[in-house]
């Protein structure tokens, strides 16, 4: 049946060259990911009319190939169109599965090509720059994946007080950017404290500030959002309720489903995302995230690959592959069209820096970390996360680089929701 692999054909279709890694840590971050399968199941397919759809495809399109002369299967080519035409919330799994797995190099250029001329036309022709302030490593949670667990005893932990997180603004300000990201683990830091941070930071500049700061009460997100919060991120990581449980302890996924509606019903501008590669995803479970973010539209999605951390109880777990990760970047761009998509730090931190494939993939956001010098190296979610030796802000100064290597205009502008906004951004 078009559109789903034979188990086991996954790491076939995405594995990139074997590696001599030097040591078993790097062997892990490296790019292939033994423990993804696919699924042939997909509840409420109509196996006879994917069938009859495919031989129609088949029979239109026979020969298809690429502009490079690279030949492209009739059904990868037609599950790409109709992806493309199709509104995000209409959009099939085992399209997005088929997409995800393409089988030769010509199809994977094509799927990233079509994701940055979607990008280019939706969104414009240009990386934007969040300057990244990462406030306090202090986290209750015990997710099985991040090395700022609660259970995690070597940990550095840290907090910022607010002239600190003050100062880094002002770095970012002077580097003229007009983005602020406030991330922290759920440390349960004061409802009063964020907000007050908040009207501090609003008080040096109008720019745009996200939180990143996990699951809280509605009337948290409401104060806010009233001191001045623009956007919020809080990455589902799996919409998969068991998947979801399994990854993390005494955390369920309709809590931050709850979380995510409160924050669109409270006016904000609203993102999500999801690690690749972590131990029981299969290909399955990741097209129907991609589904879910067409579905809500969010205006935000941050896609990584997962690495493993040695404190953590998948500390012994493969990483995500990179090729995989930046098919879903591409995939997660022809779905939702318009929204803002990172290349996320996670990507910069493998066997080599991957940022500019995910730019040429379809992402269009880039976060310098704005973490004091001192503290930033304690961020550890997983290990080797790069620039974390740099002073405050250094690597802003590579920005210009990294979107001219990806063909990129470079915009340190607020960048607003391009679905609330429109291109021009907020007045």
């Amino acid at each position: 049946m078009a559109g789903f692999l034979a188990p086991g054909a996954l790491t076939a279709g995405i594995r990139g060259p074997e590696r001599g890694w030097p040591n078993e840590s790097e062997r892990k971050r490296g790019t292939t990911m033994d423990g993804m399968t696919t699924e042939r199941t997909g509840a409420g397919t109509d196996a006879t009319r994917i069938t009859e759809r495919t031989e129609t495809d088949t029979a239109h399109r026979a020969g298809a190939r690429d502009e490079g002369g690279k030949t492209v299967s009739p059904g990868f080519l037609a599950a790409l169109e109709r992806v493309e035409a199709t509104p995000g919330a209409n959009v099939e799994t085992a399209d997005l599965e088929t997409l995800l797995a393409p089988r030769t190099a010509g199809e994977t250029a094509l799927l990233r090509g079509r994701a940055a001329a979607m990008r280019d036309r939706e969104c414009g022709r240009r990386m934007v720059l969040r300057a990244l302030v990462e406030f306090s490593s202090a986290c209750g949670n015990d997710c099985k994946y991040c090395g700022l667990r609660a259970a995690n005893r070597n940990a550095e932990r840290y907090r910022l007080d607010a002239e600190s997180v003050l100062e880094s603004v002002r770095l970012a300000r002077g580097a003229g950017i007009r983005t602020i990201v406030l991330q922290s683990g759920e440390d349960n830091r004061s409802a009063e404290w964020i907000a007050d941070l908040l009207r501090g930071i609003k008080a040096i500049d109008d720019f745009a500030v996200t939180l990143s700061v996990g699951e809280r009460s509605r009337e948290d997100y409401a104060l806010w959002k009233e001191a001045g919060a623009d956007r919020f991120l809080l990455r589902v990581e799996t919409t998969d309720p068991e998947l979801y449980a399994s990854i993390h302890e005494n955390r369920t996924v309709e809590t931050r489903l709850r979380c995510l509606s409160d924050l669109r019903s409270l006016g904000y501008q609203v993102g999500s995302g999801v690690m690749v590669g972590f131990p029981g995803q299969t290909l399955s479970h990741l097209a129907r995230d991609i589904a879910f973010f067409g579905k809500k539209d969010f205006d935000m999605i941050g896609i990584g690959p997962f690495i493993p951390h040695p404190e953590t109880p998948f500390r012994d777990a493969s990483a995500g592959a990179v090729d995989l990760t930046l098919n879903a970047v591409a995939v997660t761009r022809l779905v939702v069209k318009n929204s803002w998509l990172p290349a996320t730090t996670a990507l910069g931190s493998m066997d080599r820096d991957y940022r500019i494939d995910a730019l040429k993939a379809g992402a269009n956001v880039v976060m310098p970390n704005y973490t004091p010098a001192s503290e930033k190296k304690k961020y550890e979610i997983y290990p080797g996360k790069r620039c974390v030796t740099e002073g405050t802000g250094a690597c802003a100064g590579c920005m210009e680089g990294l979107a001219a290597a990806a063909g990129l205009e470079l915009d340190k502008g607020r960048a607003d929701s391009v679905k609330m906004f429109g291109l021009g951004g907020k007045a």
